[in-house]
């Protein structure tokens, strides 16, 4: 990831409007921000979430609250809880996330 031409800037995650992205189970609500190729979100899964697809974009992702469940394709699973994170390269392997009490996250991709 090459950050460049992004002035320093503050964001204020509650003025920022809410999108509704359903996954297989559940829903996920996307606050998001486009700095130049980085997209920025802050994502609330519902309790019982399940995504809908196998994604293979990569991500720096840390949960702020809940707990997070992530499959990988191969049949590893990790779980995140507040203060934890994961980090995957564009195409590398393949995920989904779940969770049954619901999560917050900070996602950089």
């Amino acid at each position: 990831m090459q950050l460049t031409d992004i002035p320093f800037g503050t964001t204020d995650w509650s003025t920022i409007e809410r999108t509704e992205h359903r996954g297989e189970r559940g829903m996920a609500y996307w606050r998001m921000q486009q700095f130049g190729k980085v997209r920025v979100r802050m994502v609330e899964y519902t309790p019982g979430y399940l995504a809908d697809h196998w994604c293979v974009k990569g991500h720096i992702l840390l949960c702020l609250s809940g707990e997070l469940h992530t499959e990988l394709e191969d049949g590893r699973s990790y779980t995140l809880k507040p203060g934890m994170s994961y980090q995957v390269a564009d195409g590398a392997e393949p995920h989904r996330s779940s969770t049954e009490t619901g999560a917050t996250l900070f996602i950089v991709d």
